[in-house]
């Protein structure tokens, strides 16, 4: 299992962009593939079905693991998530891995789905799905062709999610400062943070992955993270609810510094080691699309091979 410096395993995230097609992102799980990457995340946000998408890339690859998730435990049942890995597993023949989340009031309602409760089914759905893969029945329900056993792993933020990871193999994240991450990283042994990636991007890409943070910014626990690193007067604004056009025009470049992995490449180093030195153990790389000045440079300059 390849690693960084002082321990930080490097994996990648399919960004998902929603200006580029679906080959887009398949082609940096090609590159990270072949460039050495052991995993590769498959969110499910507003463009792929992650089960789907797996499968594309461990038709379109060699070797790299594909992580399912995560996956909204408030949308999707234990049932329906051991059946989308075990399919993926026979597929590409590999060990697929699956990441638990409760996903978002917006998303719920894309679904039609309630998100009453949302942190007693993540508790339950951890516990179900690691029994579906242990061979047990579930509410009559049993895996008869049992893959390899996936590595589990709850994304976290709040009190109650952190708590439920403490029973999973991994905690995931999303888009934290290093100064956060020193809060709630040392809470789980392996604790993984997806943070955006790029290697000496030009200032079109540092404004068009900036504008990335428009909808975290007035977002409760990240609107707090984001004052407490010096943007209360942002997040204030933000919560006023203006066009996002204006609230992308008054994102600082100082924002990107803080939230992200960018500059040249012995800056974007240091700030792998302000994480592992957080408590991080893993940093899923969101890097831009490969017809970005930054995007294939970023996978090269990263790569476990290289290391």
């Amino acid at each position: 299992m390849a690693a960084y410096g002082a321990g930080v395993r490097l994996s990648v995230v399919l960004g998902q962009w929603l200006d580029r097609p679906l080959s887009a992102d398949l082609a940096v799980a090609v590159e990270a593939d072949r460039l050495g990457y052991p995993e590769v995340w498959l969110g499910e946000m507003a463009k792929v079905d992650a089960p789907v998408m797996a499968a594309a890339v461990v038709a379109g690859t060699e070797q790299i693991v594909p992580c399912l998730g995560p996956l909204a435990v408030t949308v999707r049942s234990p049932v329906q998530i051991a059946l989308a890995a075990a399919s993926v597993a026979s597929i590409g023949g590999r060990s697929v891995n699956v990441a638990l989340g409760t996903s978002s009031d917006v998303v719920a309602r894309w679904h039609g789905r309630p998100r009453t409760g949302a942190a007693d089914l993540l508790e339950a759905a951890l516990t179900d799905v690691r029994a579906i893969f242990a061979g047990e029945r579930i509410n009559g329900f049993h895996l008869r062709d049992l893959p390899p056993a996936p590595s589990l792993t709850v994304a976290a933020f709040g009190p109650r999610a952190v708590a439920t990871a403490q029973a999973a193999d991994r905690m995931v994240l999303n888009m934290v400062t290093a100064q956060a991450a020193a809060k709630l990283a040392p809470q789980h042994a392996n604790t993984a943070v997806w943070l955006a990636a790029a290697v000496d991007p030009d200032a079109g890409e540092r404004r068009w992955m900036a504008n990335g943070y428009v909808g975290y910014l007035p977002a409760p626990g990240y609107g707090e993270m984001f004052t407490e690193a010096g943007f209360g007067d942002l997040v204030e604004f933000a919560r006023t609810r203006p066009p996002l056009r204006d609230l992308a025009r008054r994102i600082p470049d100082g924002l990107l510094d803080a939230v992200a992995l960018v500059g040249d490449e012995p800056t974007v180093r240091r700030r792998i080691e302000e994480y592992a030195a957080a408590g991080v153990t893993e940093i899923g790389l969101v890097v831009p699309p490969l017809d970005t000045p930054s995007g294939r440079a970023t996978l090269e300059a990263l790569a476990p091979r290289r290391d």
